[in-house]
């Protein structure tokens, strides 16, 4: 069996080979020639008239869909748009040694006979990368889309603002960047302990320019990024900047402003929920949009806000009354809706953490990331909310694999390849009406112990290989195990530093100190019961961690 991942609809070899040599000629519609020829770059593929890879499209097949045909006189795809091409052509560089997964051919290869007919099962593959706690160079970032296009994952989630730091560039807001993107120092002693920190300056953020490369690069391989402003809470770097637009700055108030905030956790910085608020984002957001260019959808956060601050405003509980709204948690909805019908203007789906949807109020086409648990993900799908699995088990992969001390520092233990290969993100105990609302699933990448790009390779995959064949193909295949081993050998071929079955090689171990795991500390199956449990309290939106 050949190591195909994800694994397709239908696969079927034959005999024989066909050659496949640098400069290879690709023929057919150009944007779809296109798709072909990204996918096979280390082969340098060429335009013809006519050529050794055709490609047709189909208008019967989906936008991702389609077929691939290797015969011993050529290649042939069919594809019902360019995203589908692309596929095809990622099929074809699976069927060629791990070599094609270099940057530079030094030969030409053979690629056997067979035929392929494949369709993704869910719209949204998607991966979550914070780069808020620990900013990632824009290099880290256009890398990642290379590995998921790899894996025919087409969703990337950027979470751009955290009380740890804003990471965009504003130029109607430039204190966002020149003061919100910056920490003196970050913590490095555990929950606990007394505070240690680290007493290195820690910083940087994408230019505009910069968000404009990312959306172009991840477009051509058929990736859509998905921005996150996280509002209300978590707001300890906007409000940095600009300390006017604090809940504890109305009423004629001037506090004492919110650093950006140097260690982990949940601050109670939140944002006024005041008209001058939804102004200041509606101007940044317009700016965000205007350098991604189409971007059908913004993520607004929603989630962990701490309310006091509100309800110590006299001017915010004026304007709740003033709105006939009953609690602060409806005016936590009002916030989000009122944000969601900005972007909707524009064009783009907001999308939210699942407190705002247990705020309630939400706009219908509005998708909700139900982090916790199936639960609250199946009251979103029966309200009619489009969902995204996001569950922190088996999705949030800052958890460790292992419950072992030699494992680098994490959240908590444990969740493992064979946890994500078991994940059903529409399951048969659900409604079809339910299901049919399941977009898809996403892994989640929160990067307070994942400091650089190694790190997040070693907590990416193969566990997101894993999620990759669950959101195409609905659940992974046949002889997945065998074929993940196999597919392992193309993560070398890319340079991927992933966590190896048998545990951390030498070098990846977390070692003595604060850089090691501590096993146990924190349970992955408590913290489900006690996040299922609070999504159904009143004060939802209240911290949970």
């Amino acid at each position: 069996m050949t190591d195909l991942l994800p694994w397709p609809a239908v696969f079927e070899p034959a005999d024989g080979s066909f050659a496949l040599s640098p400069g290879i000629s690709v023929s057919g519609p150009a944007e779809l020639a296109d798709g072909v020829r990204r996918a096979l770059a280390v082969l340098d593929p060429r335009p013809a008239e006519a050529g050794a890879v055709v490609v047709q499209r189909a208008t019967s097949l989906g936008p991702e869909a389609y077929t691939l045909e290797v015969t011993a006189t050529g290649v042939r795809i069919t594809a019902g748009g360019r995203a589908g091409a692309f596929y095809a052509g990622q099929t074809l560089r699976q069927l060629l040694p791990h070599g094609a997964f270099r940057t530079v051919a030094q030969t030409g290869w053979t690629v056997p006979c067979g035929r392929v007919e494949d369709a993704p099962r869910f719209s949204w593959r998607g991966v979550h990368l914070d780069v808020a706690r620990h900013f990632m160079p824009k290099r880290e970032v256009l890398r990642m889309v290379d590995i998921m296009a790899v894996h025919k994952l087409n969703r990337l989630h950027l979470h751009l603002v955290d009380d740890q730091g804003w990471r965009v560039e504003s130029r109607v807001a430039p204190r966002l960047h020149q003061v919100a993107s910056y920490r003196p120092r970050t913590i490095v002693s555990r929950r606990g302990e007394d505070p240690v920190y680290d007493e290195v300056p820690h910083g940087g953020y994408y230019t505009l320019d910069d968000l404009a490369e990312i959306a172009a690069y991840a477009r051509a391989r058929a990736v859509t990024i998905v921005p996150e402003i996280d509002v209300p809470g978590h707001a300890s770097a906007i409000l940095a900047a600009y300390p006017s637009l604090d809940a504890r700055a109305t009423d004629g108030r001037t506090p004492e402003p919110f650093p950006v905030l140097d260690r982990w956790g949940i601050s109670p910085a939140i944002l006024s929920p005041l008209p001058p608020t939804v102004g200041f984002l509606t101007v940044v957001i317009d700016e965000i949009l205007g350098a991604l260019g189409e971007t059908p959808y913004v993520h607004l956060g929603g989630d962990e806000c701490v309310l006091d601050d509100w309800a110590a405003a006299p001017e915010i509980v004026a304007f709740r009354e003033e709105l006939g709204l009953e609690s602060l948690s409806d005016l936590h909805a009002w916030f989000l809706r009122r944000l969601a019908d900005v972007l909707a203007e524009r064009g783009s789906r907001a999308i939210v953490w699942d407190e705002a949807f247990v705020s309630g109020m939400l706009r219908p086409d509005t998708i909700v990331m139900p982090w916790r648990g199936m639960g609250v993900a199946r009251r979103a799908a029966e309200a009619g909310h489009d969902v995204v699995q996001t569950p922190v088990f088996p999705l949030y992969f800052d958890y460790a694999e292992a419950a072992s001390e030699e494992e680098p520092r994490a959240i908590g233990d444990a969740i493992t390849v064979s946890d994500v290969a078991a994940f059903d993100p529409a399951p048969q105990s659900w409604t079809a009406g339910q299901r049919e609302r399941v977009l898809g699933a996403q892994f989640q990448l929160w990067t307070e112990y994942l400091p650089d790009g190694r790190a997040v390779d070693y907590r990416a995959w193969p566990r997101g290989c894993a999620l990759a064949e669950v959101a195409w193909s609905g659940s992974t295949g046949p002889g997945f195990a065998a074929r993940l081993e196999g597919h392992l050998g193309r993560l070398d071929a890319l340079g991927v530093e992933y966590r190896p079955a048998a545990g951390p090689r030498p070098w990846q171990r977390g070692g003595a100190g604060h850089r090691g795991h501590r096993p146990g500390a924190v349970q992955v199956e408590g913290i489900m019961e006690h996040l299922e449990e609070l999504t159904h309290l009143a004060d939802s939106t209240r911290p949970s961690m």
